[in-house]
This record gives structure tokens, sequence and C-alpha cells, in this order.
């Protein structure tokens, strides 16, 4: 980790203009911890998935180090750019994630995993186009907030305009299909609307709108009532349709106080489904124990209030634009950090969630990664702001008059 750190701060401190010093290292820190514990839990989980698989335990490690290496470099590549070049890239990047959700369901060109087609082979890699696809849309709707701001508390069309978009990017994220995804999209818009200025009472009727279309969703479709069935009483079907679960159960509940030891997870060994993607949480919980849960839920609660203090310190700094996408990006992270905990832990029905910069997945890690640059980012320039003012000619992210 010195070396990293010490080629960052080469980087940072000698390239496109950067200080090292101003960047939040404690929230680096807290990055990359929760980034190698889970390569090493990674390592950990595959070895027999990976051995079955490929023949070598240690090819998911392999491939999971080398997608980090590759978050690394497009959080310090992303760190180079300024936030004006986002906020007027917004529009761009709001077509580009809707490109990517339509090309994924042309028959021959989307990859299909378990029924579900969210994935475009890309050689080496399997781009997961929803993980690129929310990261763009956290970015247009920061932009939006910041262009309609003096209309959203009391405009019906400007709070309108931006739930069609995202209504119809879920809608595009069902059709893959993936739930998940679309409920953590709507639920990031609600509250970044909210925290733009949005009436409480719109975003209520929005909210009970959108929990009357989930309860349909879940009721009309077989696979997600047979779901929610399952996560109400998994033991009734220990052995089918809730497998999954019990399994994860098992996992928790063997790891006790301190777990049984690194490498020593009995669950991982072909009786834990997805062990290394959606339920590495459950496989930590078995080896590190109680101890190993509270050090990753305190990361996580570290990262995601020091995202909220990043967006008011931008806000304070006159720097709206930076605020709402720290805001965006914190919840979108926390929220879906929290499902996967919550779904391993058997308190929400299974979604197809992993765990953030933990779980196996390359589209997943680095954009990510760059989701935490941009956060770094919104950080630097709000100190940067808040030291030495800037004149007022419409820098990022400012409410235009």
């Amino acid at each position: 980790m010195a070396e990293v750190l010490r080629w960052l701060r080469l980087d940072l401190g000698q390239s496109g203009g950067l200080a090292w010093e101003r960047l939040d290292w404690r929230l680096t820190l807290t990055v990359l911890a929760l980034a190698g514990l889970g390569l090493v839990m990674v390592g950990s989980a595959s070895v027999s998935i990976a051995e079955g698989a490929t023949g070598d335990p240690l090819h998911y490690l392999y491939r999971q180090a080398v997608f980090l290496a590759v978050a690394l470099m497009a959080a310090v590549a992303c760190l180079h750019l300024s936030l004006d070049q986002f906020y007027r890239g917004g529009p761009v990047l709001l077509v580009l994630g809707f490109f990517l959700l339509l090309v994924v369901l042309i028959p021959g060109v989307g990859r299909e995993v378990n029924g579900a087609t969210r994935w475009i082979p890309l050689g080496l890699i399997n781009l997961q186009v929803a993980e690129v696809a929310r990261v763009c849309f956290v970015i247009y709707l920061a932009g939006y907030c910041v262009r309609r701001h003096a209309e959203l508390p009391n405009t019906s069309s400007a709070f309108a305009v931006p739930l069609a978009v995202f209504s119809l990017a879920a809608v595009l994220l069902l059709a893959q299909p993936d739930f998940g995804t679309a409920l953590v999209l709507m639920a990031t818009a609600l509250g970044l609307l909210f925290l733009a200025g949005a009436s409480l009472w719109r975003i209520g009727v929005l909210g009970l709108l959108l929990a009357g279309a989930a309860w349909l969703l879940i009721v009309g479709s077989p696979y997600r009532w047979q779901r929610l069935t399952t996560f109400t009483d998994p033991w009734a079907d220990p052995f089918n349709a809730g497998f999954q679960l019990t399994q994860s159960l098992i996992a928790i509940g063997r790891g006790e106080w301190f777990g049984v030891g690194l490498g020593a997870s009995v669950q991982k060994l072909f009786y834990l489904p997805e062990a290394h993607t959606d339920f590495l949480f459950a496989v930590l919980a078995e080896e590190l124990g109680l101890l190993g849960v509270v050090v990753v839920v305190a990361l996580f609660t570290y990262l995601v209030w020091r995202g909220m203090q990043i967006g008011l310190a931008s806000l304070r700094a006159d720097r709206p634009f930076g605020a709402y996408l720290a805001w965006g990006l914190t919840i979108s992270i926390g929220l879906q950090a929290f499902i996967n905990m919550a779904v391993t832990m058997g308190l929400l029905p299974t979604k197809g969630l992993t765990l953030p910069l933990m779980s196996y997945g390359g589209s997943s890690l680095i954009m990510t990664g760059i989701a935490l640059a941009l956060l770094l980012r919104v950080d630097y320039e709000a100190r940067l702001a808040a030291q030495q003012p800037r004149p007022r000619k419409r820098p990022s992210g400012r409410v235009r008059p």
C-alpha cells in the first residue's frame, strides 16, 4: 500500500496541477482498505470455484487484481479532470448511458447469464452496462439540479423531467432484468432531488407510486414472488428456493465472534452459490466473524458519512454541482452496499447486487473506483474554492443567473 500511495503522490503532485496534500487521505485509505480486503476475500471465496472451472484456484484472484489495477488507473485519470468537464458533459453521458442500456438488449450483442442479459462481451472483460449507466445518470442529474435549482421546489415540470428520464432507464434495466439496480437508481434520483430542494410532498407521492409499481412487478413475476416468499421463511424450502439464503445464514452463524479463520470457510465449497460475487459478505462473516463484519460495516459507514460531508462542504463553498454529485454518488454506493449486506443476512429479498469495492467483477470495481475518484475531486475543488475564492465567472456547477 505504501508503494501505491507513493506512486499516487508522485503522479498527483507533479501532473495536472493537483496537490496530493489537498486530497482526503482518510477517505482514500478507507477505499483502499475496502478494496484490499475485498481482493483477499475474493481470492479466498473463489478457490474451489476457480479450481473446478479453470484448474487454477487463484484464477479469479488474479483477474480481480488486474481489475483493481485498472480501477486505480481510471481513478487517477478522473482526478485530473475538472468538475466543469463533467458538468458540461452531463447530457453526452446521459446519451451514453441510454445507448448502453439499449445495446445490451439487442439479440447477439448482450450476454445472458442465469437468465439475465446484463453484459456486453469485450474480450477479456464482460462490461456490465448498468454499472456505467448509473454513474452517467448521476452526473447528468447533478448538473440538471444545478440548472433547474430555482424551479425544482415549485415547478412540476422541473421535477417531472428527471423522473421521466430515470423511469425510462428503470424500464430498460427491468428488461434485462435487473430489478435491484433499477431500485437503487430510482432511490438515488429521489434522494438527490430531495436534497436539491424538491418538495417533500412530491417526493412522498412519487415514493408511494414507485412502491406500488414495485409491488405489482413482484406480484406479476413468478420468480420475484418466489424470492419474496422465500425471504420471509427460507427454511420452509431449504434445499430448493431457500437454498442460497439458508447457506448464507449458515455461513454467518458459523463465523461467531472471530470467524473460523481466513481460507477455512466450508460454505464456499460449492454449498453457497455466488460466494465470490453477490454473497462474498457471507464468506467474510464465516471466516472473519462478527469482528470482520463490524470492520466492513464501519468502513462503509465512514465512506457514506464522509461523502455526505464532502457534499455539504462543496455546497458551502458555493459549488452546488460538486455537492449534488457527491451526494448522488454516495447515496448510490451506500444504498448498494446496504442492500447487499442486508440480502446476505436475510433482511431483504435476494437481489443481484454486488458489494461495492469488494465483490468480484471488473465493471463494478472500475466504475466504483471512478465514482470515488469523482468524490475526491469534489472535495479537492471545494477545498481550493474555500481557501482561494475564484472570480464569479460561472465556475463548474454554479446556478445560471
